[in-house]
């Protein structure tokens, strides 16, 4: 699949590729992927896959963060790329937004995720302290004293 590098300044105000590229700065896409970032195909697949424009976001910028973490500064003569200070540039961004959004969160009482189990994955639960022998006016049980 090709992957394109577009860039239309005119569509920032509508929440798509062009906004997520003016708000992280991913605006030079003359060189496609030489000076972007991420392709539109990304974009586009990170923002259909989060709830909200933060989290994609968020998303986004994890991705960029990795991809360029691994880069490595080189000198070749008098020539010194410094490549680095791109991937702490993208880091710093990315923990900034991660507060935001973590000061979003609200915490909520119930089921808080999928994994958490059908009864929202709770410790407590209806019933737990029901005691079988003390209904219907009990009965034998099998202990080491008799209650009647």
């Amino acid at each position: 699949m090709k992957k394109t590098y577009t860039y239309n300044p005119e569509k920032i105000g509508e929440q798509g590729v062009d906004r997520m590229r003016f708000e992280l700065g991913d605006t030079m896409v003359e060189g496609a992927e030489e000076t972007s970032a991420l392709s539109n195909e990304e974009y586009t697949a990170i923002i259909a896959a989060k709830k909200t424009w933060k989290r994609a976001k968020l998303a986004a910028l994890e991705s960029i963060m990795r991809r360029f973490g691994m880069e490595v500064n080189t000198t070749v003569g008098p020539l010194k790329l410094e490549m680095q200070a791109r991937a702490e540039f993208w880091r710093k961004q990315y923990e900034q937004l991660k507060k935001e959004c973590g000061a979003d969160t609200v915490p909520t009482a119930g089921k808080a995720s999928p994994e958490s189990g059908a009864d929202g994955g709770h410790y407590f639960y209806g019933g737990m302290h029901d005691n079988v022998y003390a209904k219907d006016g009990g009965g034998e049980r099998d202990l080491l004293f008799k209650t009647r």
